[in-house]
């Protein structure tokens, strides 16, 4: 039965879903009124959380990328140190862990085998687990301390889309949550990041309405066969996710890299055949990031000395960065912490017109599968 909503493919209807699935994941655990995020589900004890010391986060492809995310999220909001770990790598560095730390295993099955394989290594030392998944009672659910599902509904693309958006909300749900119990934001704090995570659906919205934009910029480079995607702090998790989603469906080789590592090596390979996508957003509220921005900006402007093409995905009402650029796509002002909530749309849907436009199967890449439960 087809069930595409009137979309050609899921992955074009999945991205399109995601206002939704924001919506369900986000609505139910915030309080405008107490300024307070509530996760029932976590059973973990506040005064056990406020005597963690240290947060792991173990997942693979995307949604290590959003852990990645997430970890940007913790520590700045909770005051807690973290790291991120490819879940197929994690039982190999016999990884130092215990009693006082907790370990985030991110899954969109559930079932994923390596995750898995890890969240029980995590138990064994002694750490306390919090699983987040997209389908419940899923075994990474059951084995958890705690479990925080995400609510963007069944994916069946290959491609994951709005279950990373999804991912990154139910993080950063996580991290305020964490900043609340150990003390750590005021509840004026608490009641801003509420209501600017209650205004995310709307401009992811907003941000859709590029569509036309992105099959544009397909048209124009479906047969360049090399990709760089680069940002810098929480947004470059988004360009490895862009370059993922990229490769993954188009079968286009794609590459995300920190922006400041570029001078380190792969500036050697910018010309006018690698085009660059970079992640230029700005929250003029934040000053780091108004200086990320400014150094991307210089980045930018050496890029264009060396004939690169340049598609930069930028904030609202951004003039210099459309007249630096060749390409501008822009996204609605946002915290720098959900930006990247934001600044993936778009990439996502220049994956999948440049998929379309080369002519191939667009849910179903070849070789891959939606839950890797085979390590």
């Amino acid at each position: 039965m087809d069930d595409k909503g009137g979309f050609p493919h899921y992955m074009i209807k999945e991205i399109f879903e995601q206002p939704r699935g924001l919506r369900e994941t986000i609505a139910p655990r915030v309080s405008l009124e107490d300024s307070a995020v509530r996760l029932d589900d976590v059973r973990i004890s506040a005064e056990e959380l406020r005597g963690l010391r240290r947060i792991n986060i173990v997942a693979s492809g995307t949604s290590r990328h959003a852990g990645m995310a997430g970890q940007f999220m913790i520590q700045e909001l909770a005051n807690l140190p973290g790291d991120v770990d490819y879940a197929s790598e994690f039982e190999y560095r016999n990884p130092l862990i215990g009693p006082g730390e907790l370990t985030i295993v991110i899954t969109q099955s559930g079932e994923t085998a390596d995750t898995t394989a890890a969240q029980r290594e995590a138990q064994a030392k002694g750490s306390r687990t919090v699983a987040i998944s997209n389908v419940l009672d899923s075994t990474i659910a059951r084995e958890a301390d705690g479990v925080l599902y995400t609510h963007a509904g069944p994916e069946i693309s290959i491609a994951s889309t709005k279950a990373f958006t999804a991912q990154m909300a139910v993080l950063f749900l996580f991290a305020l949550y964490l900043g609340q119990v150990r003390g750590k934001l005021t509840r004026e704090q608490r009641r801003q990041y509420i209501r600017e995570l209650l205004d995310l659906p709307e401009k992811v919205e907003a941000v859709l309405k590029s569509a036309p934009d992105c099959e544009h910029l397909a048209d124009r480079y479906y047969k360049v066969p090399d990709f760089l995607f680069l940002g810098r702090a929480i947004h470059y998790p988004i360009a490895m996710d862009g370059a993922l989603k990229l490769k993954e469906v188009s079968y286009i080789h794609a590459e995300g890299y920190p922006t400041g590592e570029t001078k380190h090596g792969p500036n050697a390979l910018i010309d006018e055949n690698l085009p660059v996508v970079i992640i230029a957003t700005c929250d003029r509220n934040n000053p780091g990031s108004v200086l990320r921005y400014e150094k991307s900006v210089a980045n930018i402007k050496g890029f264009k000395q060396q004939s690169a093409r340049v598609i930069a995905i930028a904030t609202e009402g951004d003039r210099e960065m459309a007249g630096l650029a060749d390409h501008t796509v822009f996204v609605p002002r946002a915290p720098e912490l959900l930006s990247p909530i934001l600044e993936i749309v778009p990439l996502q849907l220049f994956a999948y017109y440049m998929t379309v436009r080369k002519g191939l199967d667009v849910d179903r890449p070849r070789n891959l599968v939606k839950s890797v439960t085979l390590e």
